[in-house]
């Protein structure tokens, strides 16, 4: 069973930097996928960055470009998200999500994602 487990969150005044970590169990991580996605008091989840398990290709939501950074460590089975320049809309959930299949051989989009942690709270006050 795919268990996913974040860690990170917190509160950040409005510019300030935090670094999430998500430690992935039960699956082969690293043919897997990675992406991080958040959800915003009464807005649905979006997706906001992935990593490819193959060829190291990364995406990002245009509302995070170059302030957000997605990397992985496969040998910790650990997917990070730098964020920097935090502005007060970033305040979310935050939730690490693996792809629904492993080694998938096209660079997914949001909704080939199926497994989720339980989510960590980041807030950033103006």
């Amino acid at each position: 069973q795919v268990q996913l487990v974040e860690s990170g969150g917190g509160l950040v005044q409005s510019g300030g930097s935090l670094r999430l970590s998500c430690t992935a169990s039960g699956l082969t991580f690293s043919i897997y996928n990675m992406g991080w996605f958040r959800q915003a008091p009464g807005k649905e989840r979006e997706f906001v960055a992935s990593f490819t398990w193959s060829g190291g290709n990364t995406r990002y939501a245009d509302s995070v470009k170059g302030r957000f950074t997605i990397s992985r460590d496969n040998a910790k089975s650990t997917v990070y998200l730098r964020m920097n320049s935090l502005k007060p809309e970033d305040t979310a959930v935050y939730y690490c999500a693996a792809d629904k299949v492993p080694a998938r051989p096209v660079e997914p989009g949001p909704g080939d994602f199926g497994s989720w942690g339980q989510g960590t709270q980041v807030t950033v006050s103006s």
